[in-house]
């Protein structure tokens, strides 16, 4: 069914929803008087209520996605390219979460802002930033959302529903049957049935409603021996934050605060240092002692308070006269939220499990710093912003921590995942999530196919091998596993090019690595540009049979490449095709030509196309875009 058709095509036949109580509570510490914050509501027992204005639509799919941030829009793409039915619902009016134009956080991830340099994530969120690198050069937060969207809706086995929640799950025998969702904007109630489900809430809304088993707040140090934990377990977390742009106006712009704003003095910023303010601080933070879903409310008019108390130090203290002529020209009004509830599965991610780094049961990397910031956030002037612990290597995300451990057929993508609080002080930034949603979407989709619930997939060795060369043929990095699929017909070619460089021979490109290990290995070809390109050949003894060749090209691992209002971050960044990249080329099976492509600018392309049958197969490259070597990671063929 078309994804247009879908709506029209249910009749109206009824609703039932829960009804939920709450109770005003006092806040836990001083908030304006006008201020409300709620205690945790109440469940009343549950009621049908008719709401003759609503209309049920039910729809059946094969994997429901909840949360349409980073995590789940790579899980709800990935799941959908491998064949399944997906809906992914997002409370949103855009998709992105943190890193939309409504929080404006830049994606980081295992390269840590140029501190691991070489260690950007391949797979799904390279795609997305390679594309908003060529389309979105103005470095505009609304073309990113607009960028994620088309990706989305492109998709044609993905119902995307936009502003809509998530408040409800049915649950039988330890499996959801079914999720609730509305969206008021529409007056649509939606039941949506699935085989499969996967929370990319953040705040484990599904794994809340389905009854998993939950955990939030920091563990004690004697549960995991974590140095990084408290003495005693409690329910702090990370705080939230606001982010704020500004700009040079050229002439005096004055600035007023609100009544309501804090009064920051110098005393407040002796760990929090401002050297530009292009770019609002991710140290405006404050809540992680508080509730950060239910007062959620109550951090949001704290933080505007902060931000905009620091603004009024930038302009008004006198300590930064140079910021005559800047004026704010956007405040976030979502707070960007990093620590809530999380959900446990077979496996609990530990701080020792990051500074180890590996697992048979690999499905993603993660390689940001353990950095843990005080709860009290911004009000704990005396303290340093965040400690840092960080892992001597990028480190393997297990399987076992992606599935809830009681709800069996229950996924989790995110910051939300199977993890002590010190474990999730690296894993919960964006890059991470993306690639834990790619490796979630893949997984679903062969759980579908083998009619597997996620433990069974985890606990057969076999199995979990398959989805790791499954991933690794999507360009997802996996610590330490290499390509051995036996199906790829390009690893008993021999291989030969035009030229090569000493330490780039043709020979890597079958070598089973997609990525070089940073002042260590290389895994590429090199071959040098001369008049005419430059080319490389795979042959085999006998001819094979083709109808599909996959290449994997450069796009410059060693720099960033993220959307940032920082001009800090943003130094060093190309928002245009890397020039490392192979632009034209021409894919052959002898004489007979099987693809052509001009402008490329991906690093992941893959080529279907009429069988033949050949003893060769040749890609010529004619131009890159601005290298003047050709560069190859691999080569797959597939009969």
């Amino acid at each position: 069914m078309k994804r247009r058709d879908l709506l029209a095509s249910f009749p109206f036949t009824g609703y039932s929803v829960y009804v939920f109580a709450g109770q005003q509570s006092s806040p836990s510490a001083p908030a304006p008087d006008r201020f409300q914050v709620l205690a945790p509501p109440q469940r009343t027992p549950a009621a049908e209520i008719h709401e003759p204005n609503m209309t049920l639509v039910d729809l059946d799919t094969d994997v429901l996605v909840a949360g349409g941030g980073l995590a789940g829009v790579c899980a709800a793409i990935a799941a959908a390219r491998h064949g399944a039915r997906v809906v992914l619902l997002q409370d949103r009016s855009r998709l992105g979460g943190n890193s939309s134009s409504e929080v404006k956080m830049h994606v980081v991830g295992a390269n840590c802002h140029k501190g691991r340099p070489g260690w950007r994530e391949g797979g799904l969120i390279e795609e997305l930033r390679l594309e908003d690198a060529v389309r979105n050069p103005q470095r505009s937060w609304e073309m990113w959302d607009l960028l994620l969207y088309d990706k989305v809706v492109s998709e044609p086995n993905i119902t995307l529903l936009l502003e809509t929640t998530l408040f409800r799950a049915e649950v039988l025998d330890g499996r959801i049957r079914s999720v609730h969702a509305r969206c008021d904007k529409t007056e649509h109630l939606y039941r949506i049935r699935a085989p499969l489900f996967v929370d990319a809430t953040g705040d484990s809304r599904l794994a809340l409603e389905a009854g998993a088993e939950l955990r939030t707040g920091r563990e004690a140090r004697s549960e995991f021996g974590e140095s990084l934990a408290p003495e005693t377990a409690d329910t702090e977390t990370l705080g939230s934050s606001i982010l704020f742009t500004s700009r040079d106006y050229g002439r005096p712009m004055p600035f007023t605060p609100p009544a309501w704003a804090r009064k920051v003095t110098r005393e407040h910023l002796r760990f929090r240092k401002i050297t530009s303010w292009e770019y609002g601080y991710w140290w405006v933070e404050w809540g992680g002692h508080l509730d950060t879903i239910r007062d959620n409310e109550r951090i949001r008019f704290e933080l505007l308070a902060i931000a905009l108390g620091v603004w009024d130090y930038i302009k008004n203290s006198g300590d930064h006269p140079s910021s005559a002529n800047w004026a704010l020209d956007w405040i976030g009004m979502m707070t960007g939220k990093r620590g809530s509830r999380r959900v446990l599965g077979d496996h609990i991610l530990t701080q020792h499990d990051l500074m180890r780094g590996t697992f048979d049961d690999a499905v993603a990397i993660g390689g940001w710093p353990m950095d843990d910031h005080p709860p009290g956030g911004f009000d704990r002037p005396d303290l340093p912003p965040n400690t840092v612990l960080r892992p001597p290597e990028v480190y393997n995300i297990p399987l076992r921590s992606l599935y809830s451990r009681n709800v069996a057929n229950l996924m989790m993508a995110g910051r939300n995942i199977s993890a002590t609080h010190a474990a999730f002080t690296s894993t919960r930034v964006m890059a991470t999530c993306a690639c834990i949603g790619q490796a979630v979407g893949t997984a679903a989709a062969l759980c579908l196919r083998e009619r597997l619930a996620p433990r069974e997939l985890a606990r057969d060795s076999g199995r979990v091998k398959r989805l790791q060369q499954i991933l690794l043929r999507d360009d997802q990095t996996l610590r330490g596993v290499r390509n051995e699929d036996e199906l790829d017909l390009a690893r008993r070619a021999q291989v030969d090019a035009s030229s090569q460089e000493p330490h780039a021979p043709a020979s890597h490109v079958i070598d089973g690595w997609v990525r070089d290990i940073p002042g260590r290995e290389i895994h590429q070809w090199q071959g040098r540009m001369q008049q005419g390109g430059a080319w490389i050949e795979l042959r085999w003894q006998k001819p094979v049979k083709l109808s599909e060749v996959q290449i994997t090209f450069d796009t410059g691992f060693q720099r960033e490449l993220t959307l940032s209002s920082s001009e800090s971050i943003h130094k060093g960044i190309i928002r245009a095709a890397q020039p490392e990249t192979v632009r034209d080329y021409v894919l052959l099976a002898g004489e007979k030509e099987l693809a052509r492509v001009s402008g490329n600018y991906q690093r992941l392309r893959r080529h279907r196309f009429e069988p033949v049958e050949t003893d060769r197969l040749r890609l010529r490259i004619t131009a890159t875009n601005g290298s003047d070597l050709a560069r190859v990671f691999e080569i797959r063929c597939y009969a």
